[in-house]
């Protein structure tokens, strides 16, 4: 009871905001519920002048709900079916992952971007936009306003993308198999990649290109869980040797990724049925839209325009690399 009394109108405030966002973002999916509801949350913050019997609910939504969301997620990710309809994209996937890591990390050096948000941005560009930030700012225990910038960068070359690469796929010649593999590499989240997708189809009847960029799209966001493994890792080690005798390895490990790679052996293991793992996605998809609410109601966008311009240019760097990666690599490899 104290529980519910300590959270519920925060919590409530987050449902009240996600519902609208979720009906927009499926009337517009290329901008998605998350975006909807962050920028909302943003504005409406700025009208609250004091937010003491909201914040509970809204600090619980922005963390405990969005790591039960990442939970959620991995039941929508049969590991077999993924990796055998998907496995001639791995080596372009694996170079354009590593392309944006790698370019995150220089710039955030070169440029002295924070590393919280320097790794946000390089693991949404290189894996799947919203949901990869999504299972990776609580592993590495990025602050909300961290995560609205990313989303936010990550949104904008989204856009961009949806609406420039099937024009520059036909300039470029690409094959219905090439402009699949560009899309689904390059693009960053998945509504994004099915917009491109269906964009070029429109624009080649007959092709299939949609469905070679959703399975590439799937097999890239594979990366979310080596990626968030390794970075809990990475933060443990940290934290044990600045702890020392103090060490707490519950108190330390997210363990709520090793929650999510079980749900994906959960799912792979019992071949689970797209009418059991569907509803559970979905839920998971709101329960991201609510934990992005509560984000952008605990982000000042004043600040966040100001200091966003050089999470902004890393975004473009990553997606450019990317890009020329990922077309380059079908080079080579001889699919163009």
């Amino acid at each position: 009871m104290d529980f519910i009394k300590k959270n519920w109108r925060g919590f409530l405030v987050c449902i009240i905001i996600a519902v609208p966002a979720k009906i927009f973002g499926d009337y517009f999916p290329v901008i998605g519920g998350p975006v909807f509801a962050i920028i909302v949350g943003m504005i409406i913050t700025m009208f609250i002048k004091d937010k003491t019997n909201l914040q509970a609910g809204i600090t619980f939504t922005s963390k405990k709900i969005l790591q039960y969301a990442v939970i959620l997620l991995g039941f929508g990710m049969n590991l077999n079916a993924i990796f055998k309809t998907g496995k001639q994209s791995l080596p372009i996937i694996v170079s354009t992952i590593t392309t944006s890591l790698v370019a995150a990390f220089i710039l955030s050096k070169v440029m002295k971007i924070p590393s919280k948000i320097s790794t946000l941005v390089g693991v949404g560009s290189s894996i799947c936009g919203g949901s990869a930030i999504a299972a990776t700012a609580p592993v590495i225990e990025a602050d909300d306003e961290e995560i609205a910038q990313a989303i936010s960068v990550i949104f904008l070359f989204n856009i961009i993308a949806a609406l420039v690469f099937p024009t520059l796929g036909g300039m470029l010649g690409l094959s219905e198999q090439g402009f699949g593999l560009f899309a689904g590499t390059a693009i960053n989240d998945t509504s994004s990649v099915t917009a491109a997708a269906a964009a070029w189809d429109g624009l080649h009847p007959g092709h299939q290109t949609l469905e070679i960029a959703t399975i590439v799209k799937l097999t890239r966001t594979l990366a979310i869980i080596p990626i968030t493994l390794v970075l809990a890792l990475v933060r443990t080690k940290k934290e044990k040797d600045a702890a020392e005798s103090n060490f707490s390895l519950k108190k330390i490990f997210p363990f709520f990724i090793l929650f999510f790679v079980l749900a994906s052996v959960v799912t792979t293991v019992f071949n689970l049925s797209p009418e059991v793992t569907s509803p559970i996605k979905d839920l998971s998809k709101f329960f991201i839209i609510m934990a992005m609410s509560a984000i952008g109601l605990n982000t000042n966008l004043p600040k966040l325009i100001k200091t966003g311009g050089k999470p902004l240019f890393m975004g473009f760097i990553c997606w450019i690399a990317i890009a020329c990666v990922s077309l380059g690599m079908q080079h080579l490899l001889g699919i163009l």
